[in-house]
């Protein structure tokens, strides 16, 4: 519920309550052990990105750091955000900062100025400087019991320092700990070993007595594999990659992660859902292009292999010859077989210009809408192009028989061609309420439905010479997304206002209304899995999957 990109959150140790900042100097501190993870506190210690987040021992103090107008940092009490010292020392922005656990309490912070600077309160009170560092510092952490606390920095060096004094003791790995910058470190239980992440692919563990590595965990050879983050809870051992991807390391085989969770770091555009072996997935694709597959069931997660979009991902479905079919931003429509999990070079077609949507039918077809262009594939061929429209077409549909083609339009209208002969000839235009949005035909062809940007979705029936069978109202703001259920008797429809209605084709009265079905994210895809489960997408990056009783 922050109104901008949350940077970071962190327990209190007590484990009642968690800490978040975001993007905008915002800090909301709320429950941990209601399901409904009520707002105790908000504040706004200053107007910028906050960067950590620190609580002492007793969970009554907290200190923030990040990118202030005019201060970097802050130090108040939880329960009533009363200032409990300055932070002052540096002049550029903090990018860490950490509290010793144990009293006397001391305080360390990191900056973009090559410097951590040492502070010992309540009321907390600039120490020292210590400029040991020659680039920015990423991360400064105390060990469980306070005796010590490190830095690290993108130089690649970490530092020991003495908890109490803020002496140092010395630097680990000698001259340098790793190749390339350092992003964060994480304490083991007992503060005698730490790991390390860094932008040269790897995470270190370290003996801190012996100053040394004993495991280095490699973790890849792309830029995406860089490591940002960390983390050393019991026995696990965690990393984050620059890709988003969080991997749980093997101290028995480093090179290997035990498990490796994926997903999506940018917000989500479609989704579909497909059967294989009596198993659903569900495929969903995003902003940077990237396709990420989830067992229904399980929630477990993977990619395909190899090199796929390198843009958006529009929309997308599964054909007959179970390809997943996506149209994207960098000018391609691909066919990916669903059975081998890789993309394939040759299974792609290349544009003329950008397309908007795909929609697959039966024979092999699959229909493409792009900017003032229709294309029309055949076993994954161009067949027939269709230049100056004479409209801006912005959704397209496949009827489930073949032989038919509608396409909706920004002037609101639906154009229905024939695809006899593999060309699209022009048959017949039936008017929509307002600018299409998204269509859908029925999977028993039955019907075509059809939403649009004044907030209204109209049925059509086909054998009725698309007469207008029914009109649904119910959304606030534009009908973004649509799907119908198996049973052809209802559909689902998703809008800009964050709800998700399910329709019966027969009574415009009878629905199921879902609010907030993403929380201040409109909907961007919807599928069904069956009858009475409901699968949904957002700009939140979130996948949902809903139960309905219908």
């Amino acid at each position: 519920e922050h109104p901008h990109a949350v940077n970071v959150a962190k327990y209190a140790p007590s484990g009642f309550y968690i800490a978040s900042g975001d993007a905008s100097g915002k800090i909301r501190i709320w429950d941990t052990t209601q399901k409904e993870h009520l707002l105790k506190y908000e504040y706004q210690p200053f107007a910028g990105k906050i960067k950590d987040i620190a609580w002492t021992e007793d969970s009554k103090r907290i200190a923030i750091v990040g990118e202030g107008r005019e201060k970097f940092g802050a130090v108040f009490l939880w329960d009533t955000g009363s200032s409990v010292g300055e932070i002052t020392g540096h002049y550029k922005i903090i990018t860490s900062v950490d509290i010793k656990q144990t009293r006397p309490y001391r305080l360390v912070t990191g900056s973009d100025d090559y410097t951590s600077a040492f502070f010992e309160g309540p009321p907390f009170k600039f120490k020292m400087t210590i400029s040991d560092h020659s680039r920015f510092v990423n991360c400064v952490r105390f060990n469980p019991d306070g005796s010590r606390f490190v830095t690290a920095a993108a130089d690649g060096q970490i530092f020991l320092y003495d908890g109490k004094t803020g002496e140092k003791i010395t630097s680990l790995g000698g001259e340098k700990a790793h190749d390339g910058g350092i992003y964060a470190v994480s304490w083991n239980k007992d503060g005698s070993q730490l790991i390390s992440a860094s932008g040269d692919k790897t995470v270190k563990l370290w003996d801190v007595g012996s100053n040394t590595a004993v495991t280095t965990f490699s973790l890849g050879s792309e830029v995406n594999d860089q490591q940002l983050g960390c983390l050393w809870q019991n026995d696990h051992l965690l990393s984050v990659s620059l890709s988003g991807y969080i991997n749980y390391l093997d101290k028995n085989n480093p090179d290997r992660p035990l498990r490796t969770i994926k997903g999506h770091s940018k917000s989500i555009q479609c989704l579909t859902v497909h059967k294989t072996d009596g198993r659903s997935c569900i495929y969903s694709g995003s902003h940077d292009g990237h396709i990420n597959i989830w067992d229904a069931e399980t929630g477990d997660n993977d990619e395909f292999m190899g090199k796929g979009h390198s843009n958006l991902v529009s929309k997308m479905a599964v054909d007959e010859s179970e390809n997943l079919v996506t149209s994207s931003m960098d000018d391609t429509v691909r066919f990916t077989d669903l059975a081998k999990k890789e993309y394939s070079g040759s299974d792609m077609v290349k544009m003329d210009v950008q397309p908007k949507c795909v929609a697959v039918g039966s024979g092999g077809y699959a229909l493409v809408v792009c900017i003032d262009q229709l294309v029309l594939l055949k076993d994954k061929k161009k067949v027939f192009t269709l230049d100056s429209l004479g409209y801006e077409p912005e959704a397209g549909a496949l009827h489930p028989g073949g032989k038919i083609a509608a396409v909706g339009s920004a002037e609101g209208k639906v154009y229905l061609y024939s695809t006899e002969g593999s060309t699209l000839k022009e048959e017949k235009v039936v008017e929509a309420k307002g600018p299409v949005t998204d269509m859908a035909y029925s999977n028993n062809g039955a019907f075509l439905a059809v939403s649009d940007t004044k907030k209204v979705i109209t049925i059509y029936t086909v054998a009725d010479d698309y007469a207008v069978k029914n009109e649904f109202y119910g959304h606030h703001a534009k009908v973004v997304c649509l799907a119908w259920s198996p049973d052809n008797e209802h559909f689902a429809s998703g809008g800009m206002d964050t709800m998700v209605f399910v329709w019966d084709v027969n009574d415009a009265d009878k629905r199921v209304k879902i609010p907030d079905a993403h929380r201040l994210h409109h909907v961007s895809g919807m599928c069904w899995l069956n009858e009475h489960t409901l699968v949904t997408t957002a700009h939140d990056a979130c996948i949902k999957q809903w139960t309905v009783e219908l």
